[in-house]
């Protein structure tokens, strides 16, 4: 969290960090210029460390420079989604996999309840709330591999996938489908099953790509 109060910090890291939370969250949206004045005055952060954030976040792909014209928020495409989905099924399917293999029962519960949490999101219309638990599902997963790489990885990712999985959140009928999708991830690991745990992430993630093409294509149709 970058400094609220006393000098402005100059550790890019804290700065990278909070720009970074920023965008995952949708605060600031994909093309959104971010002024390094601006920036620097929100985050209470030097104009130093701001631009060493910037060029940091464009390593990671979440920004973009451009010449002569400052940074913004990158856009994704719908094609280059699509390559990152199918980077992730494969990489999310191992996670889920090593992770049947190591659960203990303290996790299956732990997984379990997250489960329980997500029914409730989904039969209250807590859209957001269900979003959340999503991603807290997904993370759960990556830590109980065990597989540092991979979720290294994933993060770097994911933070490229901000305006697709909003659209997709938002999309009436996808939480539902999504719900017996991640029951299924959950039941698998927890059954400490593999192979099935690996299948299910998979054709959870083949749904989400089919998903968003669609949800792509009726938006397109309605410019």
């Amino acid at each position: 969290m970058a400094a609220t109060e006393g000098r402005p910090t100059s550790d890019p890291r804290v700065v990278t960090d909070a720009i970074r939370a920023a965008i995952l969250s949708a605060e600031f949206a994909p093309g959104q210029r971010l002024v390094e004045a601006d920036l620097s005055e929100q985050f209470r952060a030097s104009r130093s460390a701001v631009r060493a954030a910037l060029f940091s976040l464009a390593t990671e792909g979440l920004v973009e420079r451009i010449a002569n014209r400052g940074a913004r928020v990158r856009v994704v495409s719908l094609e280059e989604a699509t390559e990152i989905y199918e980077v992730r099924m494969v990489v999310e399917a191992l996670c889920a996999a090593k992770a049947a293999e190591r659960i203990d029962d303290a996790d299956v519960a732990m997984l379990q309840q997250i489960g329980t949490e997500m029914r409730a999101a989904v039969t209250s219309g807590d859209v957001f709330g269900y979003s959340a638990l999503n991603q807290r599902l997904h993370r759960a997963l990556r830590d109980l591999s065990g597989q540092k790489t991979a979720a290294d990885v994933l993060d770097r990712l994911r933070g490229q996938l901000v305006r697709h999985q909003f659209r997709l959140a938002t999309q009436p009928g996808r939480p539902q489908v999504s719900l017996d999708e991640h029951l299924q991830i959950i039941d698998s690991v927890c059954a400490r099953d593999p192979d099935a745990a690996a299948i299910a992430v998979r054709r959870h993630l083949e749904s989400v790509m089919a998903a968003m093409r669609k949800a792509a294509e009726a938006t397109a149709a309605a410019v």
